[in-house]
């Protein structure tokens, strides 16, 4: 029994049926891989925390090892005269903020539902009677003088869904916290992160020199081209973590100092989260603005001391901007702010946790060097 072939427009749908089915089927295994993936971050992030952040230490304090071993200084005399420099450091520094932070911290936990309450009340007040120069910018009053009762209305129910999500944002914070203090094995992982920076700063020369040796492939094209696609990889994340790093410490020193001067409460804390949120360029920064003009309005329910929080975060971005970054960070090309906020984002969602959002940006580095490669210019040869 034999069958007619298919007609044209037949052919494009068994086409267009098979195209879909490749797709979905494509679709599938990522959605499989990135679940898989946040799983293995899961029951691995006892060990690549320490080992993620002992990278970032050996890449901050390669420069001034490198620099004192020119100075006919063997390199591994170098590498402990620098530890030893700045665990004193660091030791005077813990000693003096974290005992403050952690008070500070558990001050705050208690005082979120009180404070929730306080800030729910004040922006009702506000909404009732505004002050006299942001009467002429919002919405016509009614025939009392006071916003009409749908404005109100809108207005108050906004404030209630804010005041209710805080305590829960403030429990997923913590537990996000709680989490990310359990799984790295505390302890351990302190331990752990100067062995392993001591480790990378003392083969650095080896590891630079031999580790194309440990290509899975032949010398040939695919290898030079794996070879310039990672070494170019390489360069984003030096760029990145060591600049960025030392421009957020900066940034946590000139917020806690700002913070200081206006009176606000939990300084220390903010300066102290501005570390490791102010990684994320933008984004990072406006969630320490909010949170302090948060905690100002509440405090003091004034507009002055939100105003004065508002003219420490434009001084911090003015420094950061005009003086701190191009001093630290150069003309370096590393990876795009949107690039890291949407890599952070998104790896915090998909991969799960702060450590998924972390591992996200070597992802988005290596995403950007292969478009800018093979998609968005022309390849050339690769220089071996």
């Amino acid at each position: 029994m034999s069958f007619q072939p298919p007609t044209e427009k037949q052919s494009r749908v068994i086409w267009f049926a098979l195209t879909g089915l490749a797709i979905a089927a494509v679709i599938a295994l990522v959605v499989a891989a990135v679940w898989g993936l946040g799983k293995v971050l899961n029951l691995l992030s006892p060990v690549l925390w320490p080992l993620a952040i002992g990278a970032v230490v050996a890449c901050l304090l390669s420069p001034v090892v490198d620099l004192i071993e020119r100075r006919n200084i063997a390199r591994s005399h170098a590498i402990i005269l620098v530890f030893v420099i700045v665990f004193a450091i660091m030791a005077g520094v813990l000693a003096s903020v974290i005992p403050q932070v952690v008070t500070e911290t558990g001050e705050l936990a208690a005082k979120v539902p009180e404070y929730s309450a306080k800030l729910q009340a004040r922006i009702h007040e506000f909404i009732a009677n505004p002050p006299d120069f942001l009467r002429h910018v919002l919405p016509p009053p009614d025939a009392s003088g006071t916003p009409d009762d749908s404005q109100k209305s809108a207005l108050a129910s906004a404030t209630d869904w804010l005041t209710n999500s805080l305590p829960e944002m403030s429990s997923w914070l913590l537990l996000q916290l709680g989490k990310a203090l359990s799984g790295f094995g505390l302890l351990a992982g302190l331990v752990l992160i100067p062995v392993y920076a001591f480790y990378f700063l003392l083969e650095k020369r080896q590891i630079e020199s031999r580790w194309k040796e440990f290509l899975p492939v032949q010398d040939s094209s695919t290898r030079n081209e794996m070879i310039f696609v990672l070494e170019a990889i390489s360069g984003y994340l030096v760029a990145f973590f060591r600049g960025q790093v030392l421009v957020a410490l900066c940034d946590a020193v000139l917020y806690t100092i700002g913070f200081l001067c206006v009176g606000l409460s939990y300084a220390f804390l903010l300066g102290f989260a501005a570390i490791f949120l102010t990684m994320i360029p933008f984004l990072g920064a406006a969630v320490i603005c909010v949170t302090a003009l948060t905690l100002a309005f509440v405090q003091y329910g004034d507009w002055q001391h939100p105003a004065l929080v508002l003219a420490v975060f434009a001084v911090v971005q003015s420094l950061e901007g005009l003086v701190i970054s191009p001093k630290i960070m150069g003309d370096r090309v590393g990876l795009h702010p949107l690039v890291i906020i949407i890599a952070v984002m998104t790896g915090t969602t998909l991969l799960g946790g702060i450590l998924g959002g972390i591992l996200a940006i070597p992802l988005a580095a290596a995403l950007r060097v292969i478009l800018a490669r093979y998609v968005w210019k022309t390849p050339q040869a690769p220089t071996s």
